[in-house]
């Protein structure tokens, strides 16, 4: 499937570009193109950061991935498409999936009452992850 997809955006199917396709959609923790760069160049020592962005912004025109832009951070990427929700730490970053039928049925009535075409979602629902909370100073009054 990765050989074919790059293949039909007229892009040769290396090693270096299906480890970094691999990786990128296999990850379920959102990675960012540096971690995926640092990744795939473990294995593949020559690979460029310009490789990594070329590749995920192919998935990406592919619908195999979303990107995920956060202010005053780095870009993320999600290989899980379907409507779900985003549970993004505010203190440490990790951004944790929520799959909930409810997240789509919702996405789907609100885009039919508005007569809407998607093309992708995103929920994001921020604060602190369990471990941050747990570390937290309380305030002192």
């Amino acid at each position: 499937m990765i050989i074919d997809a790059l293949r039909s955006r007229g892009y040769r199917a290396t090693s270096q570009r299906i480890a970094i396709s691999r990786f990128a959609l296999r990850s379920r923790d959102h990675p960012s193109a540096q971690r995926i760069y640092r990744e795939v160049k473990e294995v593949h020592p020559t690979v460029s950061l310009a490789t990594v962005y070329k590749t995920v912004h192919v998935l990406k025109e592919l619908g195999l991935v979303q990107e995920l832009a956060f202010p005053h951070g780095e870009e993320r990427f999600d290989s899980y498409t379907e409507p779900h929700m985003n549970l993004v730490c505010l203190r440490c970053g990790r951004i944790r999936d929520v799959e909930d039928r409810g997240a789509g049925e919702m996405v789907a009535r609100v885009v039919a009452r508005a007569g809407f075409t998607t093309t992708s979602q995103r929920l994001d629902i921020y604060g602190m992850c369990r471990t941050c909370s747990k570390r937290a100073t309380p305030a002192v009054s």
